[in-house]
């Protein structure tokens, strides 16, 4: 895998990143979904793309072993479904509080979201730089052969 391929799955993992993020910020006032509830926040897991490094090492490297030169995919994206995780509300006016007058808000921390908005906009932007670098070795190394 080119240094081109892992910067662009760098790149492609992050912006997935920051559209789960910016639909979380989005919803993060949301007090019914479909499935009934209020909304409930969403994260990226991302996974490790490459070979095993690890066929012909003794024992005690085979404990240090790594996955090296592939890259990064989004493996999924899942729901935070932590129990008693919405914030709760004494408001028996409103019209989703339920029969003790509690309302369940999102369990969406705003604050947290942009610092992990900042975030990924830093991962993207060092994939964008390594992308760049890469560019211009290889640009260089054809000018020597000139």
């Amino acid at each position: 895998m080119s240094a081109f391929d892992i910067s662009a799955s760098g790149l492609t993992a992050q912006r997935v990143r920051m559209d789960v993020i910016a639909n979380n910020i989005a919803n993060a006032q949301t007090l019914v979904t479909k499935e009934g509830g209020p909304y409930r926040r969403r994260s990226v897991v991302f996974e490790a793309m490459g070979r095993h490094f690890n066929e012909s090492l003794t024992q005690a490297h085979r404990r240090l072993s790594r996955i090296i030169g592939g890259g990064v995919k989004v493996n999924k994206i899942v729901e935070d479904q932590t129990p008693n995780a919405f914030t709760k509300i004494y408001d028996p006016s409103h019209p989703f509080a339920d029969s003790t007058g509690v309302v369940l808000r999102p369990n969406v921390n705003v604050v947290q979201e942009m610092v992990d908005m900042i975030d990924a906009s830093r991962a993207y932007e060092a994939n964008v730089t390594a992308l760049n670098s890469s560019k211009q070795m290889m640009t260089k190394a054809l000018e020597i052969g000139k």
